[in-house]
């Protein structure tokens, strides 16, 4: 095979959980090849960089094989090299809107002041 979709390729590598999902964050324009932002139908080749935004960070992927099915994850880390900046360290993020469980049900404020948090 010389060249595949890049949203299935995404979802092959397991990079994303479904397809569908692939393809919504190509349309969502979180996904480039080469540099260029990416349509779902955009092909991509072996040699390629592919740099997406998943899961609140950066990933940056290099086309080693292409496949359009999806494998198992051993043989799905071999089709592509890692070239994302390290994860963030979990400890950095601090939980955000915590009550304590014996404060009993939220109040209409506190559900505001959830609802904010979110938002944001």
């Amino acid at each position: 095979m010389d060249a595949t979709r890049v949203d299935r390729w995404l979802w092959a590598v397991r990079l994303y959980k479904t397809r569908s999902s692939a393809t919504d964050a190509c349309r969502g324009g979180h996904v480039s090849v080469n540099g260029a932002s990416a349509k779902p139908s955009t092909p991509v080749r072996v040699g390629d960089r592919v740099s997406a935004h998943v899961h609140e960070r950066d990933r940056v992927l290099e086309v080693v094989q292409v496949i359009d099915k999806r494998v198992s994850a051993p043989l799905a880390a071999e089709c592509i090299v890692d070239h994302s900046p390290p994860a963030p360290e979990r400890d950095l993020f601090s939980p955000g809107f915590v009550r304590d469980p014996a404060a009993g049900r939220p109040t209409k404020r506190d559900r505001r002041q959830l609802d904010k948090f979110r938002s944001r």
